[in-house]
């Protein structure tokens, strides 16, 4: 079972990792985006660790909802709100459960990537972050390394697709032959967890 505690340590592994990685995002964003993907993850990912450091939620519920109020309030562009409402519905799923097994986390992050969906108005396929959490989440009733796994493989995918929703789509062809930097992203968030769950 997975507690608060773990929630937190999940997103302050996110935060690490993007931070590392924030150069490769931005430079996936500036081929086929507005070039701020991987500084506006930072900037939100770096405030949801520091509040959660200050003032931890009890439950993973309460994590997830307060990780995803903090990314809509300090991220620009599109990443905040999707990101937001991402981590929002699933904490929302998981309510005031004090702990949650990998299959209902599993269910709660379904529910939060439908929601992304909705706001987005995107499918897999669309060359977008659905494009690896669709796939992760799918797989995470099997496994941590699996939906790592997946993940990685969903974001690795988009390269040949042509981008049919977001600020890429503006480019019609020419943004076929590049990796999504939202799918690239979402698969960070599934590395950082099964890092903290095999720790």
């Amino acid at each position: 079972m997975y507690d608060g505690d773990f929630a937190v340590r999940w997103m302050a592994a996110v935060a690490v990792a993007v931070d590392r990685e924030a150069g490769r995002l931005t430079e996936l964003d500036s081929a086929i985006g507005d070039a701020d993907h991987g500084a506006n993850l930072r900037r939100g990912f770096t405030a949801v660790a520091e509040a959660l450091a200050k003032e931890p939620p009890a439950t993973p519920g309460g994590v997830l909802a307060a990780a995803g109020r903090r990314l809509i309030s300090t991220v620009g562009g599109a990443s905040g709100p999707l990101y937001g409402t991402l981590l929002r519905r699933a904490g929302k799923e998981l309510g005031e459960e004090p702990a949650v097994d990998r299959e209902g986390l599993a269910r709660a992050l379904a529910a939060g990537v439908a929601a992304v969906g909705r706001l987005g108005g995107a499918v897999v396929g669309d060359k977008t972050m659905l494009d690896a959490l669709t796939p992760a989440v799918a797989a995470l009733s099997e496994s941590f390394a699996a939906a790592r796994s997946a993940a990685e493989e969903g974001a690795r995918a988009t390269v040949p697709l042509r981008a049919r929703k977001g600020r890429a789509s503006y480019l019609g062809e020419r943004s076929i032959g590049h990796q999504d930097p939202g799918a690239t992203s979402s698969a960070l968030l599934f590395a950082a967890l099964e890092e903290v769950a095999e720790a």
